[in-house]
């Protein structure tokens, strides 16, 4: 990835703080539903009226905001909705007030849809009959078969860039298993849809065979 850590993860954190904050947090608080899934044109809720981020915007059914400088809080209002964190519901998300200040690298948003658009196709290709899942807690699109988690994340406190990873829920041991919670490789590593879902099917196969 040619765009230096610092600032990809600074782009991150304000897209997932975006993605909390006034993307599920308001819509939790009508519907009780919080989550999110990978669209076309970028990340956005479950259902209609959709609400996305896309290309370093906030994109409503009545406007487009670019909202790189804005407060999270102002960002929200722009759009008409109220920035609401979620701090009550779960404890692992980005933990990031109203107030604080929205910073986007382009390129480092690229990477992030990216890294979202090449999981859900993955995911898809992998098994087509399992829904698939933007978390807004740990902002990672994934989806959980037979007791087994498979996702990609943008990065997070685990590791600063995009990866894919599979988590049993009970833990294996082996050599494929690489993480505190199962396994996981770099989405630069893997390059493409079909090396993910290889990845994916690997992990299957193993979490199958390999004993707890």
């Amino acid at each position: 990835m040619a765009v230096p850590t610092d600032t990809y993860t600074q782009t991150r954190r304000s897209l997932h703080a975006l993605a909390e904050l006034v993307v599920a947090g308001p819509r939790f608080r009508q519907t009780g539903d919080l989550r999110l899934r990978v669209h076309p044109e970028g990340i956005g809720t479950w259902d209609g009226p959709i609400v996305l981020l896309a290309g370093g915007e906030l994109v409503t059914p009545s406007s487009r905001i670019a909202v790189d400088g804005l407060t999270i809080a102002d960002a929200a209002l722009r759009a008409g909705l109220e920035a609401s964190p979620l701090d009550d519901v779960y404890n692992d998300g980005p933990h990031v007030s109203p107030s604080e200040t929205v910073r986007l690298d382009p390129a480092s948003v690229h990477v992030v849809e990216t890294a979202f658009r090449l999981g859900e196709n993955a995911l898809r290709a992998f098994r087509p009959d399992a829904e698939r899942t933007l978390w807004p807690e740990h902002f990672d699109v994934a989806t959980t078969v037979e007791g087994v988690n498979y996702g990609v994340s943008p990065g997070d406190d685990y590791l600063a860039l995009p990866y894919a990873y599979v988590g049993p829920h009970r833990p294996r041991t082996g050599d494929f298993w690489n993480a505190p919670f199962g396994a996981a490789r770099l989405v630069d590593e893997l390059a493409d849809v079909a090396a993910i879902t290889a990845f994916f099917s690997e992990g299957a196969r193993l979490a199958a065979t390999s004993p707890p």
